[in-house]
């Protein structure tokens, strides 16, 4: 299935703003489908109601507070509408369309602004009992670090793009002490210029990406060990920079995993890079139209 016809929107803070803003974008689009719509399906960051398809003031949205944004939907447009946590959108649709296709076990880790999970287990969507299943980033790993998710030492502290900009702050602090201040931090610190200046060589950089992917792999053995997945699809900031990474993470896998685990778990990059989001809200609304 091919994606067409989607526009990009730059994050709106106001609901009633973006209701209007997705209202003449979806009406516009609909003019060259003449046969309507058999669902509409929404993504979001938690915290959410997905049931009763109410976004509950996610951290980049402080005003949607208890918003029935999926009421609205199926009002305006006369069709289902449903609502799914952002990173269980993207897992069903690297599941259905992209790099976990084929498998009945996946893991779908974000990796961007945050560090978010998608659980597919014995060929479905598993959302816990309050949809808040796979909260990976949440796991703190050790007793100092970076905060993510508003605990010191989490994954998501360790591995996100607010997590690896703290951790270059922190190495660039004590590289000018020592009397080398890297050249990147002459600048704004964040994950892209860091990953900019290791793909370079430079060595400070570099170090960071490494602890970057020593704690991702145990991040991920965590989840190879408890779940026994075939395979872990890993977006945004891996997508792009995994290979600054992989040498640490695969030592750290191999030191704590099963071995019998691992060699049965693929660990690869996503696949439908900055389309996912799209291809997400139609995976969320097959998936449920099918339930």
């Amino acid at each position: 299935m091919r994606l067409t016809g989607h526009r990009l929107f730059p994050t709106i803070a106001e609901p009633g703003a973006c209701f209007r803003a997705l209202a003449e974008a979806g009406d516009e689009l609909l003019k060259e489908y003449p046969g309507g719509l058999a669902a509409v399906g929404i993504s979001c960051g938690s915290p959410l109601d997905a049931a009763r398809g109410v976004v509950q003031t996610p951290p980049n949205l402080p005003l949607w507070q208890d918003v029935p944004i999926a009421r609205w939907a199926k009002e305006h447009w006369g069709a289902p509408a449903f609502l799914q946590n952002d990173a269980d959108a993207c897992a069903l649709a690297e599941w259905q369309y992209g790099a976990g296709r084929g498998t009945r076990n996946m893991i779908f880790l974000t990796f961007g602004t945050g560090m978010g999970a998608g659980l597919i287990l014995d060929g479905r969507l598993y959302s816990g009992t309050q949809g808040m299943g796979g909260e990976i980033g949440h796991i703190r790993l050790a007793d100092q670090g970076p905060v993510g998710y508003g605990k010191r030492g989490s994954v998501e502290g360790f591995c996100s793009g607010g997590g690896v900009k703290q951790l270059a702050e922190t190495y660039a602090r004590e590289a000018l002490q020592a009397g080398s201040a890297p050249p990147w931090a002459a600048g704004e610190i964040t994950a892209k210029s860091v990953a900019q200046a290791a793909m370079s060589g430079e060595p400070v950089a570099c170090a960071v990406y490494a602890e970057v992917g020593r704690w991702l792999g145990r991040a991920l053995a965590i989840l190879v060990d408890l779940l026994n997945p075939q395979r872990i699809v890993i977006g945004s900031i891996f997508a792009r920079s995994g290979g600054l990474m992989i040498p640490a993470m695969e030592r750290e896998l191999a030191r704590e995993c099963l071995p019998g685990s691992l060699a049965a778990c693929q660990i690869v990059p996503c696949e439908l890079g900055e389309d996912m989001g799209g291809y997400g809200c139609m995976a969320v609304a097959e998936t449920r139209m099918a339930q």
